[in-house]
C-alpha cells in the first residue's frame, strides 16, 4: 500500500528509473519506489519531469499536485478510470437516492461539528466546545437547518481569536487553505481509484467544481488540520508560506489518528489511510443503502 507523500520544492529533474521516482538536484540525486508514493507535490517552477514519469504515476494511482504562482495547489493529476468495475460504481453512485445522500451528509456534518467541539475543548475553550456538542443534536437530514454554518461562526473566532474570518489574508488562512488542499487531493485520488465520479457530490453541487464529492468527505478532516496547524504554528508568521511550512503541512497525511467505523468501533490509521477508509465505506453504502461512514475522530494527543 502506498504510504508516502513526497514534496519537491527545489529545482529538480524528475524521471522514471527502474520503477522508481529519480530526483536529480544540483547536490545529488535520490530514488523513491513509486509503489511507496501516494501523493507527489510539485512546488517549484524550476522542475522538469518526463511524460514517462507522469504516465507511470497514473498507472500507480499517484496523485500529482501542481501549484500556481502563489505556490498554492491549483491542479491534480489523478488516474483515469483505474477501477476494474468503474461503470458499475458510477451507475450505483448516480442511482443513490436523495434521502440516502441527505443522511450521509448529516453524518458527515455531525462528525465535523463533533471534531470542532473536541478541538475547542482541547484548546481550553470548553464553553464554546460544549455549545457545539449541543448543536450536534440539531443536525437534520441534509443539514436543512444549516448547523454546519452556525458551528463555523462560533468555531473559528473561538479557535483563532475574535475577529478572525476565513476570508482574511493572513498566514493562518493561507496555511489552512494549503493543508485542506492536500487532504482534498488525497480524497480525490481515492475516489477515482474506487470508481466514483468525483464531480457528483452528496451535498456540494458546484457545476464548476470537479471534486464536489471530495469536498463533501473532507469536512470532518478539517478540524484535525486546524489543530495540527496551531500545534506547529501557534503564532502567525509574518511572511508567506515557506517550503518548511509547506513540508510540515504536507506531513499531516502521515499523522496517526483514530477512526470510528460504521459499528462504532475505534481503529487507528494515518490520515492518508483514513481518507481511503472513508471512501471504501462509501463504496459499501452504495451496495447496502446505509448512511454510516468510517469517520475520523480528533483526540487531544494526536496532533
Amino acid at each position: 500500500m502506498a504510504w508516502r507523500s513526497v514534496m519537491i520544492s527545489r529545482p529538480s529533474y524528475l524521471k522514471l528509473r527502474h520503477g522508481a521516482l529519480k530526483v536529480v538536484q544540483d547536490d545529488g540525486e535520490v530514488s523513491i519506489p513509486l509503489e511507496d508514493i501516494a501523493v507527489l507535490l510539485i512546488d517549484c517552477p524550476q522542475i522538469t519531469l518526463s511524460a514517462q514519469l507522469l504516465s507511470a504515476c497514473a498507472e500507480r494511482q499517484i496523485a500529482v499536485i501542481t501549484v500556481g504562482l502563489n505556490h498554492h495547489p491549483n491542479g491534480v493529476l489523478i488516474p483515469y478510470l483505474p477501477h476494474s468495475r468503474a461503470l458499475k460504481a458510477m451507475k450505483m453512485q448516480l442511482a443513490m437516492s436523495l434521502p440516502q445522500r441527505k443522511q450521509l451528509w448529516r453524518s458527515i456534518v455531525k462528525q465535523k461539528i463533533r471534531n470542532q467541539a473536541l478541538v475547542l475543548q482541547h484548546m481550553g475553550r470548553t464553553k464554546e466546545g460544549s455549545k457545539l456538542l449541543a448543536l450536534i443534536k440539531e443536525v437534520k437530514s441534509g443539514d436543512s437547518g444549516n448547523a454546519e454554518a452556525q458551528a463555523s461562526q462560533l468555531y473559528f473566532p473561538a479557535l483563532f481569536g475574535g475577529g478572525f474570518t476565513r476570508k482574511q489574508i493572513r498566514f493562518h488562512n493561507a496555511a489552512l487553505n494549503y493543508g485542506y488542499a492536500i487532504i482534498r487531493a488525497a480524497l480525490a485520488r481515492n475516489l477515482v481509484c474506487y470508481g466514483f465520479i468525483a464531480a457528483f457530490g452528496l451535498h456540494h453541487r458546484n457545476e464548476q467544481n470537479s471534486f464536489n464529492l471530495a469536498d463533501d468527505l473532507i469536512e470532518p478532516f478539517r478540524p484535525l488540520l486546524d489543530a495540527y496547524l496551531l500545534k506547529h504554528f501557534p503564532h502567525e508568521e509574518d511572511d508567506q508560506l515557506l517550503p518548511s511550512h509547506k513540508s510540515t503541512l504536507v506531513n499531516i497525511l502521515n499523522q496517526d489518528i483514530p477512526m470510528i467505523d460504521v459499528d462504532g468501533v475505534m481503529t487507528r490509521s494515518t490520515v492518508l489511510n483514513a481518507t481511503e477508509s472513508m471512501v471504501v465505506s462509501l463504496t459499501q453504502r452504495l451496495h447496502d443503502g446505509g448512511h454510516k461512514l468510517h469517520l475520523p475522530l480528533f483526540e487531544s494527543t494526536q496532533m
